[in-house]
C-alpha cells in the first residue's frame, strides 16, 4: 500500500493571515493588560498591524498565482487587490470610530478584536480554494460581526438588529452550506479546481441543485433583493461605526466569496447561474431605487441605495468574463470607499445623545463645515455617477461588460436605475447647500483633528480616483488578465 508523501505547505504565501492572527492576538493582550481607559495602545497595535498586513499582502503575493496547504489556499492578484481593500477600510473604520465610540460608553478593546478577526475571516474568503476553506471564512467574519451589532448594551433597536441579523445569517450559512454539500456529492471533492473540471466534464443535476443554495446563501451575504431584510434595521440598529464597518469591508469580501465559488469554482455552469445573478441584479436595482427615494434616515437611505449597488456589481458578474470581474471589483472597492467616508460624515455630525440619522441634520451644513459640505458634495456625486467622477466610470465599466455580454435590455436598465438614483442622492447635497437648519445652528461638526484630517483624506482620494482612475482600473483589470 502507498500513500501520499506529505508536502509542506508554503507559509509564507499565507503570511498576511498569519500576520493579521497574531495582531489580534496582541491586541487582547495589550489591552488587558494596558489599563488604558481609552484603549489608546490596542487602538495603534491594530492600526499599524492594519497597515503592515496590507503591505505583507503586497509583497507576498502579488505577481503568484500559487496554491498552497495541499490546494486549499490561493495566492493571486485578485486576492491582493480585495485583502488590502479589506484591510485599508477596517483602518479607516477604527480611525473613524473612536471618538463616536468614546462618547458613547462603547469604546472597548473588544471592538477592535472582534473587528480583526472578522477581517481575518475576510482574508480566508478571499484566499480560499476550497469548500471547507471558504466556509470556515464566512463563518469568523459573520459571527464578529453579528457581536459587533450587539455591542450597543440597553439599545432596544441594536439588540433587534442582531437578533434579525443573527436568525437570518444562520438561515443564510446552511442555505450556503447546504448548497456545498450538494456540490461535494456530485464532485467527491471540496476542491474548487476539483469541482470545476467535474462540472465542466458532465452536467448533474445535483450540481445545479447545489448552485441554487449557493447562490442564495452568496446573496444574503451582500444583501441582494430578495435577500436584503435585515439590511436597513442593522443600518439603522447598529452602531454607525459597526454600520460602517458592515456597508464597506464585508461587502468586498462577499465579491470574493462570489467569485471563488461561483465565478471560479461554478464557471462551467455561467448557462445556469446567468439568469439568476441577471435577476437579483434587476430586483436589487428596481427596489433599493424605489424604497430609497421615499427615505427620511439617512443610514436607511444608504441601506437601500446599497442595494442599487449591489445591483451594479452582480451585473459585472452576469458577463462570466475577466472584463466583468474586474468591472465588478472596481465598483465594489471604489464604492466603499464612497460610501466609507459618508458614514465618516455622519459621526462627524454625531454627539453624545444625538444621532445625526436624519436627512434634516444635514441642512445648512456648509454653513457650519464648509470643508466637510464639500467632502459630502463629493460623495454624493459620485455615488450618483455623474460624469467625471469614481462613480461614474464604475457604473461605465460595469455597463459596457454587460453590452459587451449581449444583454443589453439589462445595461439600459442600469443606465435608468443611475438616473433614479440621483434623486436622493442630489437631495443630500440640496439640503447640505440650499436648506436653512430646522433648530438654531443645527448639529456641530465634532470630532478630533485626526478624525476631521482621515476623513478629509477620505474624500480627496475619491475625488483624486475620479480624476485618474487609470492606475486603479488597470489593477483589477489585471487582477483577471
Amino acid at each position: 500500500m502507498t500513500t501520499d508523501a506529505f508536502e509542506i505547505p508554503n507559509l509564507t504565501l499565507a503570511l498576511p493571515e498569519i500576520w493579521m492572527l497574531g495582531v489580534a492576538c496582541l491586541v487582547l493582550v495589550v489591552d488587558l493588560f494596558s489599563g488604558d481607559r481609552d484603549h489608546t495602545p490596542a487602538y495603534w497595535v491594530a492600526q499599524l498591524g492594519l497597515l503592515s498586513a496590507a503591505l505583507i499582502t503586497v509583497q507576498a503575493q502579488w505577481g503568484l498565482d500559487v496554491t498552497t496547504f495541499d490546494g486549499n489556499y490561493v495566492a493571486d492578484a485578485m486576492a491582493v487587490v480585495l485583502k488590502v481593500t479589506v484591510l485599508l477600510l477596517t483602518f479607516l473604520a477604527f480611525a473613524y470610530s473612536r471618538d463616536y465610540l468614546r462618547e458613547r460608553g462603547m469604546l472597548r478593546g473588544e471592538f477592535y478584536l472582534l473587528s480583526l478577526f472578522s477581517t481575518l475571516g475576510m482574508m480566508v474568503i478571499i484566499s480560499a480554494h476550497s469548500l471547507l476553506v471558504l466556509y470556515l471564512g464566512v463563518e469568523l467574519m459573520s459571527l464578529s460581526l453579528y457581536a459587533l451589532v450587539a455591542m450597543r448594551r440597553g439599545s432596544p433597536a441594536a439588540s433587534e438588529a442582531a437578533m434579525k441579523y443573527f436568525v437570518l445569517g444562520a438561515l443564510a450559512s446552511g442555505m450556503l452550506l447546504y448548497g456545498m454539500s450538494m456540490l461535494y456529492g456530485a464532485t467527491g471533492s471540496l476542491d474548487l479546481a476539483a469541482i470545476t473540471d467535474v462540472a465542466a466534464a458532465e452536467s448533474r443535476l445535483l450540481l445545479v441543485f447545489g448552485l441554487v443554495f449557493t447562490v442564495v446563501g452568496v446573496a444574503f451575504k451582500f444583501g441582494a433583493v430578495p435577500f436584503h431584510m435585515w439590511v436597513p434595521d442593522v443600518y439603522q440598529g447598529a452602531p454607525t461605526a459597526v454600520t460602517l464597518f458592515i456597508a464597506t469591508a464585508s461587502k468586498v469580501a462577499a465579491v470574493g466569496l462570489f467569485i471563488r465559488l461561483i465565478g471560479e469554482g461554478l464557471e462551467p455552469l455561467h448557462g445556469d447561474w446567468q439568469n439568476m445573478v441577471l435577476l437579483l441584479a434587476v430586483a436589487s436595482i428596481l427596489i433599493g431605487n424605489t424604497v430609497a427615494l421615499v427615505q427620511t434616515n439617512i443610514k436607511r437611505m444608504l441601506a437601500y441605495s446599497t442595494f442599487n449597488h449591489i445591483g451594479f456589481i452582480f451585473l459585472g458578474f452576469v458577463a462570466g468574463s475577466a472584463e466583468g470581474y474586474g468591472a465588478s471589483m472596481f465598483y465594489a472597492v471604489t464604492y466603499s470607499f464612497t460610501v466609507a467616508a459618508a458614514f465618516g460624515v455622519i459621526m462627524l455630525l454625531s454627539r453624545q445623545g444625538f444621532e445625526a440619522e436624519n436627512l434634516e441634520d444635514f441642512k445648512g451644513l456648509n454653513e457650519r463645515s464648509p470643508l466637510f459640505a464639500l467632502v459630502m458634495l463629493l460623495l454624493m456625486v459620485s455615488l450618483t455617477g455623474i460624469p467625471g467622477t469614481v462613480g461614474f466610470y464604475a457604473k461605465w465599466l460595469v455597463i459596457r461588460s454587460v453590452v459587451d455580454a449581449g444583454v443589453m435590455w439589462a445595461a439600459v436598465f442600469a443606465v435608468i436605475g443611475a438616473v433614479v438614483g440621483a434623486f436622493y442622492y442630489l437631495r443630500v447635497v440640496r439640503l447640505c447647500y440650499f436648506d436653512q437648519p430646522e433648530a438654531e445652528g443645527g448639529p456641530q461638526p465634532s470630532g478630533s483633528g485626526g478624525f476631521r484630517f482621515v476623513l478629509a483624506a477620505n474624500g480627496l482620494s475619491v475625488l483624486l480616483l475620479g480624476l485618474f482612475p487609470g492606475a486603479l482600473v488597470a489593477v483589477c483589470m489585471a487582477a483577471f488578465g
